[in-house]
């Protein structure tokens, strides 16, 4: 059974990488993995446990008491994500992101590529990389008409959105749950990885300026779409849009003050946002409110995200109970060596594979260690002490998982979502933006490693 779980993950492993061959969602793999996986260790609980832990009480009712255990975990991520994502959905619905993308008033090809590539990289660290990408692209075919020629600023708006996540506990879905799971603190990966990330936009930036030069050609733009009667006043947009940024952003203080979960500050935004907007539109007829509440938006939610996010993290849980992460752990450090190069090679991984999957199964290999455990470790403390909270290990693993899927276009589901949006071909993205992306995550990584060593 031990053997055969790990074979099972593999291949739902790879049913979810070759999700587009297959037309297979990889939610439907992800929940068959998780559910087959527990089902095995539950059933040969009696010869796996002992293996691990001689004084563990083999049998299937200390295997649901786990799953319990990990789905509270789990649980926490999903609820956090539901209720930044339905913040997002509601500003967009009251068209708040036109704030920002109506001022971009420039034709030069240069000043374009820095403005997408900072107001992306500053947006995703508000909000998250694959929903600033949606923004930006959409932003990116009322700006420039020739496709081939939006494609290189869409390849910097994937390396961008990626970055700017990295440095933010609410910008990638990987800085959440080591952040929910107290790996890492808000000021700290704020403080430690922001520089980082900015090299890692700033290398691609500076090597493609060099190659566009000259103006780009807007789009056409048709009377029909100009006198398009807009959903909300100027007002409305402009509330709205302060307010949800305001409530994402209040997160990290409303957990330092409360000491209460991330999920529950989330909650409480959305809830005071629910209430604005419902007074906001009270008197519009039906029709006019509904797609402007929050009751309308839940439908837009993306909930097959949710329920991959839910099989995937409850597969890794399974493969933490049998031990299966741990020999992993173990395999890695005698292979490797030092956390540096196991994070860099995590983060390249992560472009052929999802990065949800590889930082889950980081956090249950190298379990967080505290001040009483470090104290008590004696000659193994050096290594001990990458792994308390902050620690260079969790650092850098948020910089490396968050960075390294833009080196391919599939690494990452703002790559994913730019390639269904635009067409991007793999190849063209391959032969034109994968070196960029590779540059700027050796740089980041090595301008961290530097500062870490220096300090």
């Amino acid at each position: 059974m031990y053997a055969l779980m790990a074979l099972i993950f593999v291949f739902g492993y790879l049913c979810i990488a070759l999700e587009h061959p297959l037309k297979i969602d990889k939610a439907a793999s992800a929940l068959l993995t998780a559910v087959i996986c527990w089902t095995l260790l539950v059933l040969g609980a009696d010869s796996i446990l002992p293996l691990l832990d001689a004084g563990t009480a083999a049998n299937s009712q200390h295997v649901t008491e786990e799953l319990r255990h990990h789905l509270g975990e789990i649980s926490e991520i999903l609820f956090f994500l539901l209720g930044a994502m339905t913040i997002v959905e509601l500003i967009d619905a009251h068209e708040g992101f036109k704030v920002i993308t109506d001022r971009i008033r420039s034709n030069k090809r240069i000043t374009l590529l820095w403005l997408i590539g900072f107001i992306t990289f500053f947006l995703s660290s508000v909000l998250d990389n694959l929903t600033t990408t949606i923004v930006m692209v959409s932003l990116l075919r009322k700006l420039v008409a020739d496709q081939k020629e939006r494609w290189f600023y869409v390849g910097i708006v994937v390396i961008a959105a990626n970055a700017g996540g990295a440095w933010s506990p609410i910008g990638d879905v990987t800085t959440t749950m080591l952040w929910i799971g107290n790996q890492i603190t808000a000021s700290g990966i704020i403080t430690e990885l922001f520089v980082p990330s900015l090299v890692c936009l700033l290398v691609p930036l500076c090597v493609l300026s060099l190659s566009m030069k000259g103006e780009y050609a807007r789009p056409e733009v048709h009377e029909t779409e100009e006198e398009r009667r807009n959903p909300t006043t100027p007002f409305e947009r402009k509330l709205v849009f302060t307010l949800g940024i305001a409530t994402l952003l209040f997160v990290p203080v409303f957990k330092t003050l409360t000491h209460l979960p991330p999920y529950m500050g989330i909650l409480f935004g959305l809830g005071v946002l629910w209430v604005i907007t419902e007074i906001l539109h009270r008197g519009k007829n039906d029709e006019d409110k509904h797609p402007l509440s929050v009751v309308g938006v839940l439908r837009k939610i993306d909930t097959t995200s949710v329920l991959f996010f839910l099989g995937i993290l409850l597969a890794v849980s399974s493969l933490a109970t049998a031990g299966h992460l741990t020999q992993v752990a173990s395999a890695l450090k005698d292979s490797l060596g030092n956390v540096y190069t196991i994070n860099i090679a995590i983060g390249l991984l992560s472009s052929v594979v999802d990065n949800v999957p590889l930082v889950a199964g980081a956090m249950k290999m190298y379990p967080l260690v505290s001040a009483d455990t470090l104290a008590a470790a004696g000659s193994e403390a050096g290594w001990l002490s990458n792994f308390v909270v902050d620690g260079t290990f969790w650092e850098l693993l948020a910089y490396c998982a968050g960075t390294g899927g833009s080196c391919l276009i599939i690494g990452s589901a703002a790559g994913v979502a730019a390639m269904g949006m635009e067409k991007i071909n793999f190849i063209w993205y391959l032969k034109k933006i994968s070196l960029l992306a590779f540059l700027g995550y050796i740089s980041g990584a090595a301008t961290y490693i530097a500062i870490a060593t220096l300090s």
